[in-house]
């Protein structure tokens, strides 16, 4: 008789997650030792969608547990309920959660209270403010402290969990998986001619002849006047520079999409022609824009991973990051959410070429493409619990 297969339930729910952990979960399926299943809590429906078709994932369970005007208790509260039904049936000896999302503490919460062990991709990150990123943060401190596997990308978050006294032996290094997806997009972008002329097609309005700075922004802890100065900072910018156009993928939370409008879509004319606000983007198209920007302006955190694998420099609008690597090797920088700095550092990258060249240097702290393989190996070797 052969050894049993391990049974391992991955589970995740929005499209952050989902770019992270596609790749991963189809490894595990064709992994021979391992009996895996997708759960999906579709905490992004659409989004969700589109990084599950991109990768070829075809979850087995899928919760859809959004629901209009829904707080984070209720969506925690669903989550807890429909990943312990998930477990009950499945019976699986790990459930793999990635991250800081609302679905990563919700189900760790239910392995945990089902007595299955956790293991937790991309660990040990934080910034070491309570409500910064929120509520990522605690989310993130919580499931470290159900999980039983903890596989930080980097050197640095291994040492956060020493901090916090978490055993050496239940830590892996692996790097991040969100390399991994980016260049296995990226080579799949370069090898298919027909695709890349789709987009370069999609894409026509934007002028080769300027420089296009790609902007992403939705973090919770904006919302409200931040949010209105850096709308205001991205006017400035075009309206200083005839040579640049932005590209704005528009996160679908109201609290993002109401300043955007007024701002963005109600500058002057002369401003707006060369502001593109269009509806968020597939995961081959935003790797499509990201490769063809000249620069990024963002507050997610994983755009700040995936920025230095393409050489392109990082603004990141945040007045903290759990992801410190990129800022120490100088491929992103922290800016905050004040007008004039965003403006003013923005134009140095602009201005100032060997500024430019230095934070553009293709180094990522964040791994080297293999952190899947690293990850299923560290799942095998561990006896858990």
């Amino acid at each position: 008789m052969g050894q049993a297969r391990r049974k391992v339930l991955v589970v995740f729910g929005t499209r952050p997650e989902a770019i992270k952990m596609a790749l991963l979960a189809k490894a595990a399926q064709q992994h021979p030792e391992i009996e895996a299943e997708v759960c999906v809590t579709a905490q992004h429906r659409s989004m969700l969608d589109q990084v599950l078709d991109i990768f070829g994932v075809v979850p087995k369970f899928d919760l859809s547990v959004m629901k209009p005007n829904q707080g984070l208790a209720d969506v925690t509260g669903r989550i807890v309920s429909g990943v312990t039904n998930v477990i009950r049936e499945f019976k699986p000896d790990w459930v793999l959660v990635q991250g800081d999302t609302t679905t990563a503490l919700g189900s760790a919460l239910a392995a945990f209270y089902e007595k299955v062990n956790v293991a937790h991709v991309e660990a040990g990150l934080r910034t070491g403010f309570k409500y910064s990123p929120w509520p990522e943060e605690m989310n993130r401190m919580l499931v470290g402290k159900l999980a039983d596997l903890h596989l930080p990308p980097t050197a640095r978050a291994k040492e956060a969990l020493l901090r916090e006294g978490v055993s050496s032996d239940r830590i892996r290094v692996t790097g991040n998986t969100v390399v991994d997806a980016l260049l296995w997009v990226s080579k799949r972008l370069d090898d298919d001619h027909q695709a890349r002329q789709a987009l370069d097609d999609r894409f026509s309005f934007l002028d080769r002849k300027r420089q296009m700075i790609l902007i992403t922004g939705h973090r919770r802890e904006s919302f409200g006047k931040p949010f209105e100065d850096m709308c205001n900072a991205f006017v400035d910018i075009v309206r200083e520079r005839r040579d640049v156009e932005i590209v704005y993928p528009v996160h679908l939370n109201p609290n993002v999409q109401a300043p955007v409008i007024a701002i963005l879509a109600g500058a002057p004319v002369d401003v707006r022609d060369r502001i593109h606000l269009i509806p968020p983007v597939d995961y081959l198209s935003f790797v499509y824009l990201m490769k063809r920007s000249h620069f990024i302006i963002t507050d997610s955190g994983g755009v700040q991973e995936e920025a230095p694998s393409l050489g392109k420099p990082c603004l990141v609008t945040r007045n903290d990051t759990e992801r410190p690597e990129a800022i120490e090797a100088k491929t992103a920088r922290l800016v905050g959410t004040d007008r004039d700095r965003v403006c003013r550092e923005s134009l140095r990258l602009l201005r100032d070429d060997p500024h430019y060249w230095s934070m553009s240097r293709a180094h990522n702290p964040y791994g080297d493409g293999h952190a899947t393989e690293r990850i299923l190996e560290s799942l095998l070797a561990s006896a858990g619990g």
